[in-house]
């Protein structure tokens, strides 16, 4: 019989896995105590911002027979009722401040999403002389605040005849440098491979500015229509000073009205707030889910 073979022998002690680092108790309650700080301080800044906001809707949903001035202040209304909301619609044009008020907006958001892209385009995309003087001025202008040519633009409304009109509303907010801007930084952002392919399949720079670069910063067109509305929604200033036909009037302008100079119904005040904030309410959660980071693969889709 020939040689059996024999078992290997161990050539060294038995190799073992190195044991996984635990923490110990102290660190994690450390941990755990430093995430319920961190919780408690976010739901009191919460508290803070929203406390205004349920005291604005708590006075206008109290009765007329409620004193809203009671010491300490009561929180919720110990007789709801909204007679306010029925009297601010049935004693006030409400509904005619708010049509206003959204023509305005949508047409200055339509405006500024479509003029400021097709200026932001060639500053991101394009070379030609000149191209970083021109940006460094639209930035430089984002500095001039509005108080200081209100008086210049307010004359030029008026010799072109859109005094008293809405017209004379959308046009100064048409395009702004600050939306500019953003949409130069986002369409700058966008691979040029995506041009390139765009251009081999025949796409003029028409072609390219909407079927790559709009679906590419979807994201930041959607923040920029947000401020837009915002700012247009809720501009006072301007309004009061171009605007004297009083069907005619936004609704801040409208708010406005509410205070009269021998009296002053804070309910009536509060209720037409309430009004005026639930539509700026509606188109951010509308509008929050798509503001993502912008991605190439939205161009993709396009």
């Amino acid at each position: 019989m020939g040689p059996t073979a024999s078992a290997p022998k161990a050539l060294g002690p038995k190799a073992t896995a190195p044991k996984a680092s635990v923490p110990d108790r102290g660190s994690r309650g450390a941990a755990t105590l430093a995430k319920g700080l961190q919780l408690i301080l976010l739901l009191v800044l919460a508290l803070a911002m929203l406390l205004p906001l349920i005291w604005l809707v708590s006075t206008s949903l109290k009765g007329p027979a409620e004193d809203i001035f009671t010491s300490p202040p009561a929180l919720l209304p110990s007789q709801p009722s909204l007679e306010a909301y029925q009297r601010l619609f049935r004693d006030n044009p409400m509904l005619g401040y708010i049509l206003n008020s959204t023509i305005v907006s949508g047409l200055a958001v339509v405006a500024n999403l479509l003029f400021c892209s097709l200026a932001a385009y060639p500053l991101a995309r394009m070379r030609f002389a000149g191209r970083g003087m021109v940006l460094a001025l639209v930035v430089a202008t984002i500095l001039i605040p509005f108080q200081v040519v209100m008086i210049p633009l307010y004359l030029l409304m008026v010799q072109l005849g859109l005094r008293n009109t809405l017209l004379a509303l959308i046009l100064p907010q048409a395009a702004t440098a600050f939306g500019i801007f953003l949409l130069r930084q986002s369409f700058a952002g966008v691979p040029s491979e995506l041009e390139e392919a765009a251009r081999i399949d025949g796409c003029t720079p028409v072609g390219e500015w909407w079927n790559v670069m709009i679906p590419a910063a979807r994201a930041d067109l959607i923040t920029l229509a947000m401020f837009v509305f915002i700012g247009t929604w809720s501009d006072f200033l301007w309004p009061l000073v171009i605007l004297d036909d009083p069907r005619l009037y936004t609704l801040p302008l409208g708010l406005q009205q509410l205070a009269s100079s021998f009296s002053l119904d804070w309910r009536l005040v509060a209720a037409g707030s309430v009004v005026s904030i639930l539509p700026v309410l509606a188109v951010f959660i509308g509008l929050q889910r798509y503001i993502l980071p912008s991605a190439s693969g939205d161009a993709v889709k396009g």
